[in-house]
């Protein structure tokens, strides 16, 4: 919680200093290297050999939407506010959950749709809320346009989240994921500008290779964290996940005033925040008992 509540505003601090293509690169780099150590280590390789055909187009459709995601994400980040884009990313898993109701046929509880109410709702208080903040000031098109490509990175990351599902029946999620962090790899970094990293200081590497270890960090703790607690539970503690943007983003404030976070929150944009995060507490733990168990299980493949 604590390594994707900070991303944000990491990111933030970087991409005053390098482009999103680069760090995105970069930070797939990072990844895939790390993964890929840490399984020759346990001497596990991806059995790719007896893929299905199916299965190539899944692992094609995961890391392509994966790709999008990050991409959506980072260049979102560039126009909008660290506050603004963990609140909406708020939507990605929810859209999975129904994703999974849609395509897999998954029982939905009513505390559940209670919560995806309330969770909607929460975003619908603060989307009107930011919009009639960034409306009355300049450049109020880039703040609109950098929330839209949040929206997208949610839908992206849905979409990818259904294909690794698929795959979780074929391979384990350590294997998928190291070949979707080569895959995306090879889309970002030929494109990055590595000349931009000779101009970088102490602080601008400190906060790229932070930026590119969060996601193994992150990640790695989240699959520890599923072996030792039910994916509800867990899931409940991510959705904590935006208010520790909102303290990270003011504890920076204190460090650095100089920070650019955007236009304030308000108190009606800080009640849809709040909402947010209880629509995801109440989706989380209103799962059936079933759900959670093979929700463990895919967290543990």
């Amino acid at each position: 919680m604590i390594s994707w509540g900070i991303l944000p505003v990491a990111l933030s601090g970087i991409l005053s200093r390098l482009d999103p293509i680069t760090i995105t690169g970069v930070r797939f780099v990072v990844s895939a290297a790390v993964l890929a150590g840490a399984l020759g280590l346990g001497r596990s390789r991806p059995a790719l050999g007896g893929l299905a055909r199916g299965n190539w187009a899944l692992l094609a459709v995961a890391t392509a939407f994966l790709a999008a995601n990050y991409l959506g994400y980072i260049v979102g980040l560039h126009h909008t506010t660290p506050a603004d884009a963990q609140v909406l990313i708020q939507g990605a898993p929810i859209l999975l959950a129904l994703a999974g109701v849609w395509v897999f046929r998954e029982p939905f509880s009513r505390i559940q749709w209670a919560g995806f109410a309330l969770l909607v709702a929460g975003i619908a208080i603060f989307s009107v809320s930011r919009l009639a903040t960034v409306l009355a000031l300049p450049g109020s098109e880039d703040h609109l346009y950098g929330n839209a490509m949040i929206g997208l990175a949610a839908v992206t990351w849905a979409i990818y989240g259904i294909a690794q599902k698929q795959l979780l029946r074929v391979l384990p999620s350590q294997h998928i994921m190291v070949c979707i962090y080569l895959g995306c790899a090879l889309i970002f970094f030929p494109l990055a500008d590595l000349s931009a990293l000779g101009s970088l200081d102490g602080a601008g590497w400190a906060l790229l290779i932070f930026c590119a270890l969060n996601t193994v960090v992150a990640y790695g703790c989240f699959a520890e964290a599923l072996q030792h607690w039910e994916a509800s539970r867990v899931s409940a503690v991510l959705a904590l996940v935006p208010l520790m943007t909102l303290g990270f983003q003011r504890l920076t404030l204190v460090f650095f005033p100089g920070f650019d976070t955007g236009p304030p929150l308000d108190a009606t944009a800080i009640l849809g925040a709040c909402t947010v995060v209880a629509g995801s507490l109440v989706t989380s733990l209103g799962a059936p008992s079933a759900a959670r168990d093979e929700a463990s299980d895919v967290g543990l493949s």
